[in-house]
């Protein structure tokens, strides 16, 4: 039969390749097409005036044939031969952790994420997001000190290259902002030259007026300027999200030079996607919400062109906690901007989904999902180390629905976290716990067996919907909340954060009984199927089917026409009993097999009676060659 991951083998050219550590100069330098270099000067003309486009456009290119010097050979041939359509497939599955998530004595955090990787991941994960491994001050590595470090208490960058080469990676671009530690920020206190402009400042809080500061779209409490000392007195610094982080001034084209380099740099360390963390709020301007502005676009799309250019196998993917029909906008027309977009609107609306035994909004809200063009997927997670944003969800569900999710959630006790609205008001903004938490209460007296068919049936949705599916690492095997790390860091955010000795979980994997283990097989199972069907490649089809409104029905096709699986997913704890269409669905004429159990199924009639269990998921595939695409 052949290697039957053949057609992947051009996808993993770049596993164990690596860019010299200096620039080669002797080789030829970047050949940049005129169509890109006009593309790149438009944008930057757009940021800066017209006046200075070929004074930065010079340091533009510069930045990227010095990354080019970098390149060696195998490197400029795979990146030749790479397919952008091929980047994302049914095999990817993107893993979410921090670098200390899981600790060993006598290793460092790196070395034991490397020896767990490899021991547990190859072959189900494809992808490994280490969310910022750099020396930090706060927000768990989200105040960067030093971009170009790995935090000595972490490891150091030969881990990051020994993951690099068995999977792909995710770096942070947290490009927002820096911590008030870094040495960008240091230079600025001191008044060094060349540094005025590098950060937002003003000489009063009352340099914005409170009807501007009405406008601008905070997802925080914290105010939104902090003084701090300088040289040449006190200054008002603009911080979006806290007092020890500090936002970068765009407005200044040498802040764009310093990311652009940083953003190479991360590739040439194996980068093979960049999160632009925070990006919604990146471009600042006066009278505006200072959100989504077209300059933060601008922006994107111009790290999109320098990146297609300098290293078309590296993708960006934008974090943008927003409303949906905004948070769409980044995939720009489906060739500029961000191929890959998280999709916020998801988590919410699967634990409402779950929540409420109804999956009625979430089938009309994925009816209607679309993507602008086939190098672009939406990033399909339910839970991060931020817990679960609500923003996504407005516009989608109802004030009183978020209200009611949010009360659930505490009463499990988790937590929610606000923002300012600008005008006086708060409103909820994310919510603080583990997935597993979020479905389950502790002290419900319900059967461990159906909070995990529960949980598995949930984490279903993210891995069978278009797209590429995320897990966070707590969620492999249904972490619950910490509140006990909540108190002790003074973080809601902590409660989904905790740390794991590498010996207990091995005990806990070894032990059939225990819940995380019993989560594993699930889950597990799960993951092993869905990497080996094409029907759930991102570029094929899905098609929703209103079949019962406690049933999840999504058909997906693969991109060939030649594969699909109806996928049927118990939202409640009822059996519920369905009429599935075969000739509407294409799996007419055929013996049915659940790809998840391999039990076999002989529908006798059109439309076929069959029943789901309490939170159960199948997956139907027609066996024989009878089975048809449909219309």
């Amino acid at each position: 039969m052949g290697d039957p991951w053949e057609r992947f083998k051009k996808i993993d050219e770049f596993r164990g390749l690596q860019y010299r550590l200096e620039p080669d100069y002797k080789n030829p330098l970047l050949d940049i097409p005129n169509a890109v270099k006009q593309r790149i000067r438009q944008r930057l003309g757009f940021l800066y005036g017209t006046e200075q486009v070929e004074e930065i456009y010079s340091q533009v290119e510069r930045i990227m044939k010095i990354h080019h010097a970098h390149a060696t050979k195998e490197i400029l041939e795979a990146e030749q031969n790479f397919d952008p359509t091929q980047r994302f497939t049914e095999r990817d599955i993107v893993l979410i952790t921090y670098g200390d998530l899981i600790l060993s004595e006598g290793r460092s955090p790196l070395r034991t994420l490397v020896d767990f990787a490899e021991a547990f991941f190859q072959g189900i994960i494809t992808t490994l997001h280490i969310l910022p491994f750099y020396p930090y001050s706060s927000d768990r590595g989200f105040s960067v000190i030093s971009y170009a470090e790995v935090d000595p208490h972490l490891g150091t960058w030969d881990e990051i290259a020994e993951l690099a080469s068995s999977f792909k990676l995710m770096f942070d671009g947290v490009f927002n902002h820096v911590s008030s530690k870094n040495r960008l920020f240091q230079k600025f206190l001191d008044g060094t030259p060349g540094f005025e402009d590098y950060f937002i400042t003003f000489e009063s809080r009352e340099a914005i007026s409170e009807e501007e500061l009405q406008h601008i779209f905070r997802p925080r409490t914290s105010p939104l300027l902090t003084e701090f000392y300088t040289i040449n007195g006190p200054r008002y610094v603009w911080t979006t999200f806290s007092a020890d982080q500090i936002d970068l001034n765009y407005r200044d084209p040498q802040v764009l030079y310093k990311v652009l380099g940083i953003l190479l740099y991360y590739v040439r360390r194996g980068a093979d996607l960049i999160r632009l963390d925070a990006v919604t709020y990146i471009w600042h301007e006066a009278g505006t919400s200072c959100a989504n502005l077209q300059q933060t676009h601008e922006v994107v799309k111009l790290i999109r062109d320098i990146l297609d250019v300098s290293a078309p196998h590296a993708a960006v993917i934008t974090e943008t906690n927003v409303p949906h029909s905004e948070n769409i906008a980044y995939f720009g027309n489906g060739s500029d901007e961000a191929q890959m977009v998280y999709n916020f609107a998801l988590p919410p609306l699967v634990l409402h989904t779950f929540q409420t035994g109804t999956a009625t909004v979430l089938s009309r809200w994925v009816a209607d999902l679309r993507t602008p063009s086939d190098m672009t997927c939406f990033f399909n997670f339910l839970d991060s180390h931020d817990g679960i944003g609500l923003m996504g969800a407005r516009g989608i569900l109802s004030e009183k629905e978020i209200e009611d999710m949010c009360d659930r959630v505490e009463a499990h006790g988790g937590f929610v976290s606000v923002k300012d609205n600008g005008d006086g008001t708060q409103s909820p903004y994310e919510l603080n716990t583990t997935w597993f938490s979020a479905l389950n209460k502790e002290d419900s007296g319900e059967p461990v067996a159906v909070q995990i068919d529960r949980f598995v049936a949930s984490r279903a949705i993210s891995l069978v919907l278009k797209g590429v599916p995320g897990i966070y690492m707590l969620s492999l095997d249904g972490s619950k909340n910490d509140p006990d790390a909540v108190h002790r860091d003074h973080s809601k955010r902590s409660i989904s954060r905790g740390s794991t000795l590498e010996k207990d979980i091995i005990e806990m994997f070894g032990n059939p009984d225990s819940l995380g283990s019993r989560i594993m097989k699930q889950h597990g199972n799960l993951l092993e199927k869905r990497v080996r069907e094409p029907a759930f490649h991102p570029n094929g089809e899905q098609q929703v089917f209103d079949l019962d409104p406690r049933v999840f029905a999504l058909l997906r096709i693969a991109p060939g026409r030649n594969s699909l699986v109806l996928s049927l997913i118990n939202v409640t704890k009822q059996k519920v009993t369905l009429n599935i269409p075969l000739v509407r669905s294409g799996l007419q004429g055929n013996p049915l097999r659940d790809i998840l159990t391999d039990r076999i199924f002989e529908p006798d009639g059109d439309p076929w009676q069959f029943t789901l269990a309490p939170y159960e998921v199948v997956w139907l595939k027609g066996e024989g060659k009878d089975s048809k695409m449909p219309a």
